[in-house]
């Protein structure tokens, strides 16, 4: 549990833990994205995707993965400017920095994904991409989530590189989490612009038609135990707001420390992230993106060549990277229909049951079960040796633009087509292996600190199909030495702490190779994996 990002005095052992260890079995095949709290550094193990536990995938840093006839495409982790452009130089042990940095999004990741030539059926992120808000009914968001509205007319409410990937792959279907809220809106996509917009003070909005939720299903599970409030007079359908639960820990209060007393105030934010902030408020779609006051209604691509190279490295490197943005010739659907879903407590909407069809029709000649894409495989393998492990002094290889990889991308996706597709090994295997002790009662749940890396069989297994390097696997002696140098020390901060107020610090404690905390059942506090 001390690699879960929450205050230690909230983290809590779930259930998970009896999935992987075999007493319980999931019924049925769940997969899902990595969020901002998780047992990070079980993850990590298995960063091109991977079995947590039996029946239960994770899908990685970023992938596309095939479930009969449908394509997946999906992204974990939440956005943060200023680690965008770095390396995964996180590794264990853990400084409190890297606990809250590793499930940042990294540009490498999401290049790959803007490399998709195909279209795709789905897309998942845990963050929201950003500017969807404005694509439902945003007036009733913004009624029950009171912060929202001011960090959406900021453009710091979601997820910038989700947003670049969902205007690239254009799929059917977008689903995410993080907000704590149930919302729905539609995305209509225009060929020679990207998604549809009208400028409302300043802001990209969909207009009134695209005010609609996900199309009634019949088959849909209402959660809610009180009915909806009707209002006809108004015309409005607000549903009541669940009752609070006194049990409901806020977990995103969190991010830099533990929720002091004056936890409403806005924490010190460096010149550098405030950057950051303003570039991606700048790039996030092509057809809105403004200054930073919103001001002069000005266009990014309005701004003269001489005033463009006066602006900070965040402004010119992103805002000349969008132009790889439009879809290639073959994604060619214009809807989006987007929903995310509550946390998993009573009176939440956190379930709903839908039938998805294909773009494309495929006829099925086999079991439905997980496949690779051998698109994505022939990507991972052009990109494999820039990924980077455990280097923070490192930088990340350049985007070199979809003209330089495309052929690269079509030799490996050929060498695929030879030697998986051809020899029948496009199925996901069922490999799952524990790698750490199963959970012990008679050690408890409270450990000081950090458990040990493990290198996992399964990403060993990917990597020798795939016949790339593991940067992930680690001999005994390397990980022992890494445990006893210990930790990096923690980036100092404008207010001098470096360090998560009511967290832990130290070498690897009694019971520290136990499975650090996940949420087993979707619960608002902190979980650990046995």
């Amino acid at each position: 549990m001390n690699c879960l990002a929450v205050p230690a005095k909230y983290r809590e052992l779930g259930d998970f833990h009896e999935y992987y260890s075999g007493a319980r079995e999931a019924p049925y095949l769940t997969i899902f994205v990595g969020g901002n709290h998780e047992a990070s550094n079980y993850l990590w193990e298995l960063y091109y995707g991977g079995w947590v536990a039996p029946k239960i995938y994770y899908l990685g840093a970023a992938n596309v993965i095939r479930l009969g006839p449908l394509r997946i495409a999906a992204l974990s982790g939440i956005w943060k400017g200023y680690n965008y452009k770095k390396p995964h130089y996180e590794r264990l042990p853990f400084n409190e920095d890297d606990i809250k940095s590793i499930y940042h999004i990294r540009e490498l990741d999401i290049r790959k994904l803007l490399q998709l030539q195909t279209q795709v059926d789905i897309g998942i992120s845990h963050d929201w991409p950003q500017g969807i808000e404005w694509k439902g009914n945003w007036k009733q968001l913004f009624r029950k989530k009171k912060d929202f509205e001011a960090d959406a007319r900021d453009g710091r409410l979601g997820s910038v590189a989700a947003k670049l990937v969902l205007d690239r792959l254009r799929p059917a279907y977008w689903f995410s989490a993080h907000l704590h809220i149930k919302y729905s809106a539609i995305v209509v996509f225009h060929s020679d612009t990207g998604s549809t917009h009208q400028q409302v003070e300043g802001m990209n909005l969909a207009s009134d038609k695209e005010s609609l939720t996900v199309p009634a299903n019949s088959d849909e599970i209402d959660l809610h135990v009180d009915n909806d409030h009707h209002d006809a007079a108004a015309g409005n359908r607000l549903q009541k707001q669940p009752l609070r639960n006194d049990d409901e820990i806020d977990l995103d209060m969190g991010e830099e420390e533990e929720a002091p007393a004056h936890a409403s105030e806005e924490p010190e934010v460096s010149d550098r992230e405030k950057d950051a902030r303003q570039a991606a408020v700048l790039d996030s779609d092509q057809n809105s993106a403004k200054n930073a006051s919103h001001s002069s209604g000005m266009m990014a691509s309005d701004i003269p060549a001489d005033i463009r190279a006066q602006l900070p490295a965040a402004f010119s490197s992103r805002m000349d990277n969008q132009k790889s943005i439009e879809p290639p010739a073959e994604i060619r659907n214009s809807t989006t229909r987007f929903l995310a879903l509550d946390k998993c407590l009573p009176r939440r909407d956190f379930l709903q049951l839908m039938e998805i069809a294909p773009l494309h029709e495929e006829k099925l000649e086999r079991s439905v079960g997980l496949e690779y894409d051998k698109e994505w495989l022939g990507i991972v393998r052009v990109f494999a040796d820039k990924l980077i492990v455990g280097d923070p002094s490192a930088s990340v290889a350049p985007d070199e633009g979809q003209e330089f990889y495309r052929p690269l991308i079509a030799k490996e996706e050929a060498w695929v087509e030879e030697n998986l597709v051809q020899t029948g090994k496009m199925s996901v295997p069922h490999n799952f292996e524990r790698t750490a002790p199963i959970f012990d009662p008679a050690q408890g749940t409270r450990v000081k600190g950090q458990p040990r890396e493990f290198s996992n069989p399964q990403t060993k297994a990917f990597c020798e199909l795939l016949q790339i390097a593991n940067p992930f696997h680690a001999t005994d002696e390397e990980i022992l030495a890494r445990a006893e140098a210990g930790p990096r020390p923690n980036t100092a901060r404008p207010d001098g702490g470096g360090r998560w107020r009511g967290s832990s610090r130290g070498g690897f404690g009694r019971g520290q190779d136990r499975r650090g905390g996940m949420r087993g059942r979707g619960s608002a506090r902190g979980q650990r994996r046995g």
